[in-house]
């Protein structure tokens, strides 16, 4: 009977350690989706910085006195590539708004915008900006999982006792949650 009993425990143990094993390797796994969907945004963010200056240059050409866009423009990109992931978001809102100041100054250089080097570029940055949304999207959607397994039980538990906390997540700041007014 004693040996049943032992038996019982022994089984009962094991199946409790390969359930914590289990746990776990789940919190790696989710941990380790976030990191990756951080690196997607930041190949991105990188293509993005990498195109910038010629696009700055390509305007500077046309819009010798628009120079405060353009510096803006320049200020935002060198933030893009320091910090952490609410640094570079932070950036990267920023970078987007100056980008918009500078296609509305675009708006006034006809010639610029007939230009085929700008139209190129200006189709390259809206292609990065929309890899990036999706990026985002998806890294949001990681850090979601990873959050919830911390919050939850009994995963909460083991992410307590190694150390998992929560992610941030990619946010868009309350001024870009407007809505755009459009005039005709």
């Amino acid at each position: 009977m004693i040996d049943l009993l032992l038996i019982g425990v022994v089984v009962i143990l094991v199946v409790l350690v390969l359930y914590v094993i289990w746990m776990y390797n789940r919190l790696i796994t989710l941990r380790n989706r976030v990191k990756n969907a951080w690196a997607q945004i930041d190949v991105q963010l990188k293509r993005r910085y990498d195109l910038i200056p010629n696009l700055v240059e390509t305007v500077k050409g046309y819009a010798k006195h628009e120079r405060g866009v353009l510096t803006e423009v320049t200020k935002y990109r060198a933030q893009l590539m320091k910090g952490g992931v609410e640094e570079k978001a932070r950036a990267n809102n920023m970078l987007t708004n100056a980008l918009k100041s500078l296609f509305a100054v675009a708006e006034n250089y006809p010639n610029l915008k007939a230009n085929e080097n700008f139209k190129l570029l200006q189709e390259e940055l809206a292609g990065t900006e929309n890899k990036v949304a999706y990026i985002r999207t998806a890294y949001n959607d990681s850090v979601l999982e990873i959050n919830n397994a911390c919050d939850l039980f009994p995963t909460n538990i083991i992410a307590g006792l190694f150390g998992f906390k929560h992610e941030p997540y990619f946010e868009t700041p309350e001024t870009e949650r407007k809505a755009v007014k459009v005039k005709f």
